[in-house]
């Protein structure tokens, strides 16, 4: 039986940089990984891959725009699916091949098998030739999640398929059924719709990302619409009946029916927990899987860490990377930086994309802050015009008697990029004068800040403004 000072369960991104972290810290590290290859769902079968064919989608659809004649034909598209594959598969095995080379390099030793809790300290390794049981001082639990799935939903993988299956399809659908309007939901109607696939949207709530800017999500359905999507929001799918050749319909409880030629299920994730054996160390889920942690991801195991998906809120790549090594820097005493809350960002890869970071107006006027707004519209910004991207938009929220900067929420080109400048403000607790103050390169987007910034203070009174002028308060301190 080997005995190491960390053990990790799961090679994605949360996985992935706690190992890293343990090496760094001098560690004996083992991970464990179920899948033949590392990099967990975000590498192989969800973000890169999904990320990737957003990119090909966006190429292709420049090309249009500039004059490339577009592809009609069955046989083009066919090709051009072909072509987009193989660019996806490329990406992956580079991403991959990355990982494996950092764990070499960091002496990280990796296992593949599933891995299963023999007690506190002990986990058994199911490989596929042989069993083997390690001993680790310090276990990260990083296993990620799996599609939600329903009885009432029959996933085949080719006609009806999940987040996990849907980019084995083999050809283009002429029309496709989502059913679920979150994140994933949303991103896949974008990329579909931008291929010519006529998308209908199934959700339950009456909003779309309700956690996001209302006026973002707003300006998105309405692209969206725009591009042919439908929205059927309200509804709850009651059935689905599919069969090959004939394509899939969906029952709603409105006795509405809905037909395409396939039906992707985005109704959630689960936490890939149900292997683990948890009960074996007295850690118990919450009725989807997922783990509860403390504030430095103890689980109730004081030894045992979970980052990740597993974990739940926020569910995004970036967070698990920073969750994994403070996990493991807290498991091994080692200090770490306190952060300011909230100051991490949302990338959403839809078409256009939206990104923020911060508090919306919804959460700012139900606390009770006085605050005030500066927009910049893309198309009054000379990079804008050069892009093509006239219906972008950043908006700045602050304090109106500090001016401290509260919240940054793009849609458009580039936002995902553009949201780090104002993190980086809002991480220190700085204010909207930063971006009055500074001189941004000419032509870029980066200019939307200046631009935003000078129309919230001119959306202020002007005793506020002369006030704002002469005292310091605008710096962000107080208030």
């Amino acid at each position: 039986m080997t005995h190491y000072d960390l053990v990790v369960i799961g090679s994605g991104p949360a996985g992935h940089h706690a190992a890293i972290q343990g090496a760094k810290l001098g560690k004996s590290v083992m991970v464990v990984e179920a899948q033949p290859s590392v990099g967990g769902a975000c590498l192989n079968t969800g973000t890169i891959p999904s990320k990737t064919l957003r990119e090909v989608v966006l190429a292709l659809c420049r090309a249009r725009t500039r004059g490339v004649a577009p592809v009609h034909t069955p046989d083009a598209w066919d090709a051009a699916v072909r072509e987009i594959l193989a660019r996806l598969q490329q990406v992956v095995r580079k991403e991959v091949d990355v990982y494996r080379a950092q764990f070499a390099r960091n002496r990280v030793h990796v296992i593949h098998g599933s891995a299963s809790f023999a007690d506190v300290d002990r986990v058994v390794v199911d490989g596929i030739h042989a069993r083997s049981e390690v001993v680790a001082d310090r276990i990260v639990i990083a296993t990620g999640t799996v599609p939600a799935r329903s009885p009432l939903v029959p996933i085949d993988g080719r006609i009806v398929v999940d987040s996990d299956s849907v980019l084995g399809l083999r050809s283009l659908p002429r029309s496709m059924i989502i059913v679920g309007g979150g994140i994933i939901g949303l991103e896949y109607a974008c990329i579909f719709a931008a291929l010519g696939v006529a998308v209908t949207v199934v959700d339950l709530r009456p909003r779309l990302l309700e956690f996001a800017d209302a006026e973002m999500v707003e300006a998105l359905c309405y692209q969206m619409r725009d591009a042919g999507v439908v929205f059927r929001l309200g509804e709850e799918v009651e059935s689905v009946t599919a069969s090959p050749g004939a394509g899939v319909v969906a029952h709603l409880k409105s006795r509405k029916q809905l037909t395409g030629g396939t039906l992707l299920y985005t109704v959630g994730r689960q936490g890939n927990t149900a292997a683990l054996n948890l009960g074996a160390v007295g850690i118990e889920t919450d009725p989807r899987g997922r783990i509860p942690v403390d504030v430095h991801y103890r689980t109730a195991a004081p030894h045992i860490y979970a980052v990740g998906d597993v974990i739940g809120f926020p569910g995004l790549a970036s967070a698990a990377m920073e969750q994994g090594r403070l996990a493991v820097r807290h498991a091994f005493a080692h200090p770490v930086t306190e952060r300011r809350d909230g100051a991490f960002p949302y990338g959403i890869y839809t078409i256009p994309e939206i990104s923020f970071v911060g508090r919306t107006e919804a959460e700012l006027t139900e606390a009770g802050v006085p605050y005030e707004m500066g927009v910049a519209h893309y198309r009054e910004i000379a990079r804008g015009q050069i892009m093509g991207d006239v219906t972008g938009r950043l908006k700045l929220l602050f304090r109106r008697d500090t001016g401290e900067l509260l919240g940054v929420h793009i849609i458009g080109e580039g936002a995902a990029e553009l949201v780090h400048i104002g993190q980086t403000v809002l991480s220190y607790g700085g204010s909207i004068e930063y971006f009055v103050d500074n001189v941004f390169n000419y032509p870029t987007l980066a200019e939307c800040y200046k631009v935003a910034a000078l129309a919230g203070i001119n959306r202020l009174a002007p005793w506020m403004r002369e006030r704002n002028e002469t005292e310091p308060a605008l710096t962000g301190e107080g208030g």
